[in-house]
């Protein structure tokens, strides 16, 4: 399951963000999304865990929670929007 976390502190790294997902299940990825010109953080990121259930249980407690001074806004992920614009074949 992906999971969406918004509202991060430029100051967080992927690193971090993997800190504060592996409580909750097994990773497959963590990832803050970055400026491809500067590197500099957009200020949100993606994890993805193994389940459904573990990516909840990530929903459920990081929600809210504050970083570095800012209350987290965490929820599944939606599909990208190009993604949804393509062609089926």
């Amino acid at each position: 399951m992906k999971v969406y976390v918004g509202n991060l502190s430029k100051k967080v790294t992927s690193a971090e963000l993997n800190d504060l997902a592996v409580p909750f299940g097994t990773l497959v990825s963590a990832n803050v999304a970055t400026e491809k010109s500067s590197g500099e953080s957009k200020g949100f990121g993606f994890i993805e865990y193994s389940t459904a259930a573990e990516g909840q249980a990530a929903i459920t407690g990081l929600d809210g929670r504050e970083v570095n001074g800012q209350a987290l806004k965490v929820n599944e992920a939606k599909p990208r929007k190009e993604q949804l614009d393509a062609p089926k074949h």
